[in-house]
């Protein structure tokens, strides 16, 4: 009686597997318009089919843009720059930036600023703000949308932060730090969603993509 019922159950998962795959959503390919490998990496982790356009366009920051806004206009300009190159294609643009007490903290010009983030950031929360931006070309359809993670950070020490700028991980990420390398030893928590502050919101991406596709 026990084997029955084991091979019952098996039977009954198979039937649920069978009919989960039956009625899976088939990802549209996409065009990514960033040169970042963290959002690729994002991409490959969750399946999504695309290739990798890297745009050039001049990220200044407008005196009177506040951050929201400087983020959606960068990543549609990213995905605009990018759908000249793949017409009929789907395009996403995207772009991160910190924020603490409504400034931005764009990416370190050098290490000393590098220190100079960290030691603003540390024992404090702040926001990371991501824009993305979809142009479905087939209909000629753009979304600009954004998201938005509260990040706490622990009390580093001098010691903390020169270790941590010697690494060079820094340099090159908005706020000066990485969640998802060699600075997550330094986050306590996080509000919010967490791919986000990697750079790419995929549930939002997702949510957009199927929303251009109706």
């Amino acid at each position: 009686m026990e084997d029955c019922r084991v091979n019952q159950t098996t039977r009954v998962d198979d039937r649920v597997r069978e009919a989960t795959a039956s009625v899976m959503i088939e990802l549209p390919r996409i065009v990514l318009a960033s040169a970042s490998p963290r959002r690729a990496e994002i991409l490959r982790t969750v399946g999504w089919p695309f290739e990798v356009l890297a745009v050039d366009i001049d990220e200044t920051r407008d005196a009177s843009e506040s951050a929201s806004a400087y983020v959606e206009r960068l990543a549609r300009e990213k995905a605009e720059a990018a759908a000249a190159h793949r017409p009929q294609s789907m395009i996403l643009g995207a772009d991160t930036t910190v924020t603490i007490d409504d400034h931005i903290l764009e990416k370190p010009f050098d290490r000393t600023d590098a220190v100079r983030m960290l030691e603003v950031l540390k024992n404090r929360w702040h926001k990371v703000l991501t824009g993305i931006a979809v142009i479905n070309q087939t209909d000629s359809r753009t979304i600009v949308a954004r998201q938005e993670t509260e990040v706490k950070f622990a009390a580093l020490s001098e010691d903390d932060i020169d270790w941590y700028v010697q690494t060079g991980e820094p340099m090159d990420k908005a706020g000066g730090y990485a969640i998802q390398g060699l600075g997550a030893r330094f986050i306590e928590e996080i509000r919010g969603d967490y791919f986000n502050v990697v750079g790419l919101p995929i549930r939002l991406v997702y949510e957009t993509v199927l929303k251009s596709l109706t």
